[in-house]
This record gives structure tokens, sequence and C-alpha cells, in this order.
């Protein structure tokens, strides 16, 4: 199996797993406990924490969630106040938000051009005074296309708005402006381990808690924490600190290689020129892709969010920047990096374009 499918999911990184081994194995203490052993675990914990928030802006705290999905309706629905976020958003915004407006609160939500890119003009005259909440990615999860963060933050501050950054696909390799007050993320999309996440609140925002009971995470976040999927989360986040050049490098590589294999007759989906480089989304007019994966179950690929993976529907990204129906249903999504080797990308593209050309006689 080939595996390029980064936007979905990570492979786990050997030292992560290392780090999390010890929690499951012998060291089962709950960190909220007062003994020794619970001392030990609440530790591993804190170095966890420190680890997470040391690729995040300073003046911050770091609560673990169970994940971004957690992290992301904590963050909208913890404020109060118009809200304003972007059609491409993940469904974790904007069915969240659509939530909010089915209680009452107002929501706006902005289109994109056909690069993916918000227009700043049009956040400036529905970003007003009163404004209480302005959500946008960092980097899109199906198109890879990065938003204008420091200025939607600028203008969230101006309006006396909160700035929320869901930071999921670009934390470690993306850098986060440092004017956002909420930053969502994720380990499983970093080679951490699935079933945990983070929120970074900035020091001074308080959030009404999302989850009640014992109130475990400082800033209003309860249920007990697992040591190991904080210690598997913060060796994650130590790696992708440490190897921020060295990956960054090798994605582009492997992007280089990829679009070069591709040919003309593939299109790119949304910016050549704001996008985060291990995200290729992909279409050629005509192509059958249901046919295409039929075809190719030994290279893990996407044809859209995985997170909308068996619904039926075309992407809503797609579709938000314009693509007409069938050209959202002839797209693809390709995700590489720190493990792809060019060798296995280099094959990987080769069938999926000799694949492709044998739907035509």
């Amino acid at each position: 199996m080939i595996y390029l499918d980064y936007q979905a999911t990570t492979p786990l990184a050997p030292e992560a797993l290392a780090a999390m081994l010890p929690w499951l194995e012998s060291q089962h203490a709950n960190p909220h406990s007062p003994h020794r052993e619970g001392r030990r675990a609440k530790a591993a914990v804190e170095v966890a924490r420190d680890q997470v928030a040391a690729l995040l802006p300073p003046g911050g705290r770091v609560a673990f969630t169970s994940g971004a999905t957690e992290a992301l309706n904590w963050a909208i629905k913890g404020t109060t106040g118009p809200i304003v976020t972007l059609a491409t958003e993940h469904a974790a915004v904007l069915d969240t938000v659509a939530a909010e407006a089915a209680r009452g609160r107002q929501v706006t939500v902005l289109p994109v051009g056909p690069d993916g890119v918000v227009d700043l003009d049009a956040a400036r005259a529905a970003i007003l005074p009163g404004t209480g909440l302005v959500a946008a990615m960092l980097v899109n999860n199906e198109i890879g296309v990065t938003q204008p963060i420091a200025a939607l933050a600028d203008l969230a501050h101006a309006a006396g708005a909160l700035m929320l950054c869901d930071a999921v696909q670009g934390y470690g390799r993306v850098p986060i402006p440092d004017t956002v007050d909420l930053i969502a993320i994720s380990a499983h999309k970093i080679h951490g381990p699935k079933g945990i996440g983070a929120l970074w609140i900035r020091d001074g925002v308080d959030l009404a808690p999302l989850l009640h009971g014992g109130g475990q995470e400082a800033p209003g976040r309860s249920g007990t924490l697992s040591p190991a999927l904080c210690a598997g989360f913060g060796v994650a986040a130590k790696l992708m600190a440490a190897r921020t050049i060295e990956d960054a490098a090798h994605v582009d590589t492997l992007r280089s290689l990829a679009l070069d294999r591709l040919g003309p007759d593939w299109i790119v989906n949304g910016s050549t020129e704001h996008r985060y480089h291990g995200n290729l989304n992909v279409r050629r007019d005509g192509l059958d892709v249901n046919r295409l994966m039929s075809d190719l179950r030994d290279i893990a690929f996407s044809a859209g969010s995985a997170c909308a993976s068996g619904s039926g529907r075309s992407s809503h990204v797609l579709r938000a920047i314009g693509l007409a129906e069938a050209q959202a249903r002839t797209s693809i999504r390709l995700g590489f990096g720190r493990y792809t080797t060019e060798t296995e990308l280099r094959d990987a593209i080769g069938a999926i374009v000799a694949a492709a050309e044998g739907q035509w006689p």
C-alpha cells in the first residue's frame, strides 16, 4: 500500500509510539490523582503540554481535548455574539455555527474566490463592531489553500471580536500568526495519535465550558486525560519543531515530482500560490473517480474530504470555489509528507495517470 492521504491522517511517528507505550503497558495512574504515581503521570502531561505549546504563540494556555472537533466546538460555543466564518471551513466549524444559528446566534458565511481565498474587502464589510467571533482555517484540509489569518485577525480585533484559527492542517508546517486568540489543533495530523487535540486560548480570554464535570483542565475542560495520548502528542510536536526545515524541503521535492508526473491534463484546484505544498487537489475532465479508486486499491488517496466520504455529496469546498458538480466529481486529493518516499510517489502517480488514461479508448 502506498499511502497518499496525509490530510485525513498521518502515519504515527515511531518516536511518538515509543513515548506512549510505557503509559499503556505499566504506568497506568490517573494524572489527576494526588498520590506519587498520579503526580508522575501529571508531570508527563505537563511535559507534553510544553512541547505542544512550543509551536504556538506565547501568552496563552494549551488545554488538551479529545480532538480538534471538540476544540472547535468549545471555541465557538464558548463565545458569544455574531459569528463570521468562511464557506470552505471544515464541517466541525460550519455545522457548529449552524447549530448556533439555530439557537438564534447571527452567523455570516463569507464566500471565497476561485482560488479559495477570502476577499478581504468582503470580510471587512462583514466583520462589524459587535461581532463576537471570526473563525477561519489556516490551511484548508481539502485543497490546501492558506487564508490571510493575520489580516482577518486585525479585522476581528478592530471590531472587538475574537479570532479563532483552525490550524489543524497547518500546525508545525505553516506559521500561525501571533495575533489570533484561539487555535484548534489535532495530534493525528502531525504524526501523533488519534483521540487527542488541543485548544490554545490566549491569556485573558475566558470561554464558557463545553463539557461539565471535574474541570481537570484549568481553562474549563472536564475529563480525565490520557498520559499516553498526551505523551504521543508532545513528542510528535517536538519532532515537528525539530524537523520543520527538513520536512518542508522534502514536501517541496515531492510536490514538484507529482506535478511533473501528472502533466498538463490535470488541473490544480485552488490557488497554486497560497497553499501548503503537501496537499495536491487536482481534477481531470471526464474522469470517473470511483472507477479510478476501484482500479487502484493499493494506493490510498481521497476523492475529497475523508470526513465526508460515503455521504454521496460532492465537496462543499470545491463547490465554493466555483466548480460545477461534474468538475467536483472528477477531482482527487493527494496528500504526502515525511514518510512518503520519492519512489513511492513516482510509482503512485504513474499508476494514477495510467489508470486515468485507460478510461478513454
